[in-house]
C-alpha cells in the first residue's frame, strides 16, 4: 500500500512545462475580450475491424471514424483495442484519439501519447503474463479504458482509467482536460493566478473528508483530526493533481485508489465549491 502511495504521488510531481502554463492564462486572460465561436460537438461513427494474433491469443482491434458531412465535429473514439482471454489472464486495453480538433499539433501530440502509453501496459501485460505462468500459474489481469466525464460547447474532459487485478486490485485514472475553441490542453496550474491555489483546495478537501466521515461511518480517509491518529494522512495536493471541469463548471480533484483512503473506498473525488478559490483564480472562463 505504502509503495502504491509512492508511485502516486512521484507520477503526480512531474512538472508541467511552464510554457504550457502560461499560453493557457494568456487564453484565458483575452477570452473575456473576444466574441465566443460557435463550435458543433457530435458523435462520429466509429468502425471496428478486429485483427486476431494466434501467438499471443489476443485480439487487436482497430476503429476508424465516418466523419459525418453536416459539420466538423471534435470528438473521440477508440482507434485501437488490445486484448487477451486466456483461462485466468485477462487483458482489455482501450485506445482512445481524438478526432477534428483544428490544432493538429495538440491532436497529434495527444493520440500519440494515448497509443505510447497503452501499448507499453499491453507489452508490459504480455511479459508479467508469461512470468506468471512459468512459476506456476495465477490470476492476472487488467482493464483500461476512457470515458468522456464533460462535453459541451467549450470543454472536453476526458478520462483514462486503469484497473490492475494481481490478487486484489489497483485503480488509477488520467484525465485530459481541452478547451475546444481555444484548441488549447488545460492543466491545473493554468487555471490559477499563483500556487496558493494548493493549500486553499486541500483545505477545503480536508473539511469535506472530515464532513462526510461524521455523516456516515462507513466513509474512510487518511486525515489528521478526527478519531485514532493516522499514519501517513494526506496533507496537500500536487500541483498537477488529477483533475477535470464538470458540466457545470466545477473544478473537479480526483484521488486514486489508496491515494488518501483505504482500498474498499476506491477512486475519490470532490468537488471545489468555486467560491473557495474565486480569488486564487486567473478568470472565471472555466470554472463558473
Amino acid at each position: 500500500m505504502n509503495r502504491m502511495k509512492q508511485l502516486i504521488k512521484e507520477y503526480q510531481n512531474i512538472e508541467i512545462p511552464e510554457e504550457l502554463q502560461t499560453v493557457v492564462k494568456q487564453a484565458l486572460r483575452q477570452e473575456k475580450k473576444r466574441k465566443p465561436k460557435k463550435i458543433i460537438i457530435g458523435i462520429a461513427v466509429a468502425v471496428i475491424l478486429f485483427i486476431t494474433s494466434v501467438n499471443t491469443s489476443s485480439t487487436i482491434a482497430y476503429a476508424f471514424s465516418d466523419i459525418p458531412v453536416l459539420g466538423k465535429m471534435v470528438n473521440l473514439i477508440t482507434f485501437r483495442e488490445y486484448r487477451v482471454n486466456e483461462d485466468t489472464y485477462n487483458a482489455n486495453i482501450k485506445v482512445p484519439a481524438v478526432t477534428n480538433l483544428d490544432n493538429k499539433d495538440l491532436e497529434k501530440s495527444l493520440n500519440e501519447k494515448y497509443l505510447k502509453e497503452n501499448e507499453k501496459l499491453y507489452q508490459e501485460f504480455l511479459k508479467e503474463m508469461e512470468e506468471v505462468k512459468k512459476s506456476g500459474g495465477g490470476h492476472l489481469g487488467i482493464d483500461s479504458g476512457y470515458e468522456i466525464k464533460t462535453d459541451n460547447k467549450q470543454l472536453l474532459s476526458i478520462a483514462r482509467y486503469n484497473v490492475n487485478t494481481v490478487g486484489s486490485s489497483s485503480t488509477t485514472m488520467k484525465f485530459d482536460t481541452i478547451d475546444k475553441k481555444n484548441q488549447i490542453l488545460i492543466n491545473l496550474p493554468s487555471l490559477f493566478e499563483d500556487e496558493d491555489y494548493v493549500d486553499v483546495i486541500s483545505e477545503n478537501i480536508k473539511e469535506q473528508m472530515k464532513a462526510q466521515m461524521k455523516a456516515n461511518p462507513e466513509v474512510s480517509y487518511w486525515v489528521s483530526g478526527i478519531g485514532e491518529e493516522i499514519f501517513d494522512p494526506f496533507e496537500k495536493i500536487a500541483k498537477e493533481q488529477n483533475f477535470y471541469i464538470n458540466n457545470q463548471g466545477k473544478l473537479v480533484i480526483s484521488f486514486d485508489k489508496y491515494e488518501v483512503s483505504p482500498g474498499f473506498m476506491g477512486v475519490v473525488e470532490f468537488i471545489i465549491p468555486t467560491e473557495v478559490i474565486q480569488d486564487q483564480l486567473v478568470s472565471n472562463e472555466y470554472i463558473k
